[in-house]
């Protein structure tokens, strides 16, 4: 279903170069949302960490020709947020482009999307991890650009939560001495979902 409603949601001339990229996002994050939809697992605003009035709003300005019924909208309840995601969504503002309505609500779909259990760009349904460090650097450039040494995406905003706080998230005194080295920087290996419809591991 995703390549699907991913085909769905990407056709049609999309505007400026610049926002081509941050359009392909959203039609990868909301392909996600709508294979849980379909499954039963989650509501349009459970799945984005969106209101309503937002998906909405990206719906009509962004994919006006895509059916908004096949949200089902109006059986979503407004997204309420638990103290995990809630830090990891002011982190992610903390470092958003100012002004940007775009960034904040990506600061609000990844913040919800990293709760899930895979790498966060499977999570969002991107193609690679190379997407998510770009929209990351778009977005959220400072952010982005600490992390110097390529450590996993997780791992990383967890770090930068624990230093705001002020106590470390592990006990080795550095990372080149830490037994468990490959769980922050280890390769973030997979296959995205549409490569996993292709080699039969996911079908439509």
């Amino acid at each position: 279903m995703f390549a699907q409603h991913y085909a769905r949601l990407s056709t049609g001339q999309w505007p400026q170069l610049e926002r081509r990229f941050d359009q392909h996002v959203l039609a990868c994050v909301l392909s996600r949302a709508l294979e849980e939809i379909e499954a039963g697992e989650a509501t349009a605003t459970e799945a984005t960490g969106l209101s309503r009035a937002e998906l909405r709003d990206v719906l009509s300005r962004c994919f006006p020709a895509f059916p908004i019924n096949a949200f089902a909208l109006e059986e979503g309840s407004e997204p309420e947020p638990d103290l995990e995601e809630e830090l990891l969504r002011g982190l992610l503002l903390a470092h958003a482009r100012p002004d940007d309505k775009a960034s904040a609500r990506f600061a609000k779909i990844i913040a919800r999307r990293a709760m899930r259990n895979d790498h966060l760009w499977q999570d969002l349904g991107l193609f690679s991890r190379s997407d998510l460090g770009r929209l990351l650097a778009s977005h959220f450039p400072t952010l982005a650009a600490g992390n110097t040494q390529n450590m996993k995406w997780k791992k990383y905003f967890y770090r930068k939560l624990c230093e705001a706080e002020g106590f470390s998230l592990c006990s080795a005194p550095s990372c080149r001495e830490c037994n468990d080295f490959e769980s922050c920087f280890g390769p973030e290996e997979g296959e995205s979902r549409l490569t996993r419809i292709e080699n039969g591991v996911a079908s439509d």
